[in-house]
């Protein structure tokens, strides 16, 4: 699909959609769609644009592939936003929202080095930082250390010294260098209540995971 071809949001996800044929479960085209839903729910109570949210969220990641081929040395972010400045070029929208959008993507990363400077942008990266916490953010995290072919557990390991695509790259060590941290990089107020009740969850479930795996539970 060129960006001739896409006029409306239904155009937009369907190109999406396309872009994460091959992609890894952990994060496929239903993060998209969860992440997508958390925009719409963070940015109608912070008063964002909803449109440009709409947009922003489907094509966010239609990158994310490539990066996760690269193992890591490609930045969806940064090369997602290219890709959704000349998708957009035709789309019904004002040129301010246009960047508005294409700023969202290439500043939602986080390892990212563009900060989010929108509400809208603000509003994605919280979005897709929750979708990777709670509940979904465990299960998504042992998703993809098995997709890496990663060890179950590995509390033994100085986490610091692991590496990310190995067999030490577990669900424990994302939680531990990662996901512990989210709650204190949210950007709007929503994205913190949401963020402090998901972490909590984290946090009891990875106690009970060590002291089961100690034979303590």
């Amino acid at each position: 699909m060129t960006s001739t071809m896409v006029h409306t949001l239904e155009d937009i996800v369907g190109y999406a959609k396309e872009r994460f044929a091959a992609a890894r479960r952990s994060h496929d085209w239903d993060h998209t769609e969860r992440v997508y839903r958390l925009c719409m729910h963070i940015g109608q109570v912070e008063g964002a644009d909803l449109e440009v949210l709409a947009v922003a969220a489907s094509l966010h990641d239609v990158e994310r592939s490539d990066e996760d081929n690269s193992k890591g040395k490609i930045c969806h972010a940064e090369k997602g936003a290219k890709i959704a400045k000349t998708l957009l070029v035709n789309y019904p929208l004002s040129d301010e929202r246009k960047q508005n959008i294409v700023h969202c993507i290439g500043s939602h990363r986080f390892r990212g080095k563009t900060p989010p400077e929108t509400l809208e942008a603000r509003t994605l990266f919280d979005a897709d930082k929750i979708d990777s916490i709670g509940a979904i953010g465990i299960g998504r995290a042992f998703l993809f250390a098995g997709e890496v072919g990663a060890k179950l557990h590995n509390p033994e390991a100085d986490l610091h010294t692991t590496r990310p695509y190995t067999e030490e790259d577990t669900a424990y060590r994302e939680f531990k260098l990662k996901l512990s941290k989210i709650k204190d990089r949210m950007l709007t107020a929503e994205g913190k209540r949401l963020a402090e009740g998901r972490h909590a969850f984290m946090e009891g479930f990875f106690e009970r995971l060590q002291q089961e795996y100690e034979g303590k539970k």
